[in-house]
């Protein structure tokens, strides 16, 4: 998993309006782009991206992107590959629930304390592995300036 050191990688959640899965997912987003990483991470808005938006469609194909989709059908991977993108990561948020049994998430538009333990326990893993991508991914580049690999250190 390679970065362009200056660019940040682009969370893109499915929309899954009318779903606590979609609501969740979003939720992961914002966590993750204002709050865990924002130095590191954007977001953008899925309905350009399915729309055909040129700007859109650019910032895809010129970041890494995770997406985070509430369901199996894996709407926003398939929608910034589609764009031309490359998905380095793909979070489902139905599969958290596996370790959450009789979890009660809340509903399509509000989360109950249960979800937002997902959404925290989602966003803290993907944030720590975009953290972890752009310090290596810094590194990679102070040794292509020709630092050592005493002095990335």
């Amino acid at each position: 998993m390679q970065m362009n050191a200056n660019r940040k990688i682009i969370v893109m959640p499915c929309s899954g309006i009318g779903k606590v899965h979609g609501l969740i997912a979003r939720e992961v987003t914002y966590a993750v782009t204002d709050e865990m990483a924002p130095a590191n991470a954007e977001t953008l808005c899925l309905a350009l991206l399915v729309s055909g938006d040129e700007e859109a469609k650019a910032k895809v194909r010129e970041a890494d992107c995770i997406a985070i989709d509430g369901c199996p059908k894996l709407c926003a991977a398939k929608n910034v590959e589609m764009a031309g993108g490359k998905v380095i990561r793909s979070t489902r948020v139905v599969d958290a629930f596996k370790n959450h049994r009789g979890a009660e998430p809340g509903t399509a538009t509000t989360l109950a304390d249960d979800g937002w333990k997902i959404v925290r326990e989602i966003a803290g893993d993907i944030a720590d592995r975009i953290c972890c991508q752009c310090e290596s991914s810094l590194a990679q580049a102070r040794l292509g300036d020709g630092a050592s690999a005493e002095e990335v250190k």
